[in-house]
């Protein structure tokens, strides 16, 4: 795990490195929260009111909100209503729910405004008819049997409130316990008073129990939260962080390495040089072993470069270019002997390093001949490219007959980074390995050079590439002017 900070430069890195996946993905999401309003999205929503009187308890009222959404009255509203449906289809449209000072809401959403007014009245009213007729059934069987055990409640508190004071002029005396005694008559008496106006209220409340509808349900302006433009922005901005987020977490988890002390650390070796290759001088690797589309799609998303790799700001001028190139073509011949004939070790997915490899043996072809033995055809593109005076190394196949070795011979030889194998070659002074930095991890290097110690190669070195964006334009000096000559300005005398 990389333990860098994750700095706001990496998250503009990935918006200007990977601005045309995001948009894809941008793209992806704002599908998907289309998709997604046809579930979320409830349209258009209203309410409606309906008051109950009388004193409720929360229990009661949280049971008055089931029976507004109770299967019967959606059935009552649907066959009101006759949209062609159901009670059951109209179900997952109209919620209801305990408002303030006894009033059921009742909320009704649908794809049209007066459909939404329309669901939302007609839920209201039967719901109000069907809470009415229960009241009606349940009070008519019952009313007389409860009047009758009020009138006898009633008349046996009166009893009882005769005999108190009957007691109470009995005990006349002065003592102590006459005292106490009409006390705690009056205590009793003050007790059955209270019983009689709580019977009193009780009677009276249960003859105020009508629901009242408070009006006609709002005809809404606009839809409802969530709106289809607000899931196709949210889910658009949700994929855009979701692909940041994965490259950020995709930084903080790179173990590729970076720079030549980590290189050559895991290689067990030294790095000869460190050179560098303009943007523009990259090229395709293994076109022909990928489908065309592939390749666009590549391009296309941006995917055909790394966007962690720190690109130099500024390439460095041809003559420093040079300099650092021919002082690693002259450690390569001083290392070895002349004539020096070593094999070049790149990965295939690394164009980087072919392009460095070409620079190489042109610079190396300054002093002396160079030939190049290679089945790679991304490396002969690489040195058309190279627009550099001198001569060019001579590009052999390995079918070919084995050039003489009194020259320079550069056996540049792809693997597979995963599983690398270094081929049997006779006569080599050794394997040099050429690679981009922050492309290879610790353990594909041991790998590498595990490879060319089970071909039984030493490993020489290693170069590492860099990649470095382009060079200004130098602004063309403008013409200095035209001095006459001396003839001139005395033939123009006079």
């Amino acid at each position: 795990m990389n333990d860098d900070t994750v700095r706001l430069s990496m998250v503009g890195q990935v918006f200007r490195r990977r601005w045309r996946l995001l948009l894809v993905f941008a793209i992806l999401g704002a599908v998907a929260g289309a998709g997604a309003s046809l579930v979320l999205s409830p349209g258009y929503e209203t309410s409606a009111n309906v008051l109950l009187q009388g004193s409720r308890q929360s229990d009661e009222l949280q049971t008055e909100a089931r029976v507004a959404t109770s299967s019967v009255v959606l059935d009552n509203a649907a066959e009101a209503l006759r949209w062609g449906g159901t009670g059951a289809d109209l179900e997952s449209s109209v919620t209801a729910a305990v408002a303030d000072g006894n009033v059921i809401a009742i909320t009704a959403d649908a794809d049209t405004p007066e459909r939404a007014q329309q669901l939302a009245d007609r839920m209201a009213h039967e719901y109000v008819a069907f809470s009415t007729q229960l009241a009606h059934d349940t009070a008519g069987a019952s009313a007389q049997v409860q009047q009758e055990q009020q009138d006898a409640l009633r008349d046996q508190i009166k009893a009882t409130n005769d005999l108190i004071t009957q007691l109470h002029s009995a005990a006349n005396g002065t003592g102590v316990e006459s005292v106490q005694a009409r006390t705690q008559l009056e205590a009793v008496r003050s007790s059955l008073n209270e019983a009689m106006i709580a019977l009193n209220e009780s009677e009276s409340s249960s003859n105020r129990t009508g629901l009242v509808v408070m009006g006609p349900a709002e005809r809404p302006a606009g839809e409802a939260s969530p709106t289809l433009l607000q899931l196709v922005v949210g889910g658009a901005l949700l994929a855009v962080l979701i692909g940041v987020f994965g490259h950020l977490f995709a930084a903080r988890s790179d173990k590729r390495l970076h720079t030549d002390a980590e290189v050559g650390s895991a290689l067990g070796t030294a790095v000869l040089g460190t050179v560098t290759v303009p943007h523009e001088h990259r090229v395709e690797v293994r076109t022909e072993h990928r489908p065309r589309w592939r390749v666009l799609l590549r391009r296309l998303l941006q995917q055909d470069e790394p966007w962690l790799v720190e690109q130099l700001p500024v390439a460095e001028s041809e003559r420093d270019q040079t300099t650092r190139y021919r002082r690693l073509a002259s450690r390569l011949r001083r290392g070895s002997g002349p004539p020096t004939h070593a094999i070049v070790l790149v990965a295939d997915d690394d164009p980087e390093a072919i392009a460095g490899v070409a620079r190489l043996a042109i610079t190396a072809s300054v002093n002396e001949p160079v030939e190049v033995v290679t089945d790679v055809p991304a490396f002969a593109e690489a040195v058309a490219q190279l627009d550099l005076a001198g001569p060019r190394p001579v590009i052999w196949s390995t079918f070919d007959p084995r050039p003489p070795r009194h020259r320079t011979v550069l056996e540049l030889v792809e693997v597979s980074p995963a599983m690398p194998t270094v081929p049997d070659v006779d006569d080599v002074t050794g394997v040099v390995l050429v690679t981009s930095a922050g492309t290879r991890t610790a353990w594909e290097l041991v790998g590498l050079s595990q490879a060319c110690a089970d071909a039984g190669h030493q490993v020489l070195g290693a170069v590492l590439v860099h990649r470095s964006s382009p060079a200004p334009a130098k602004p063309a000096a403008p013409p200095s002017p035209a001095v006459p000559s001396t003839d001139d300005a005395m033939a123009g005398m006079p």
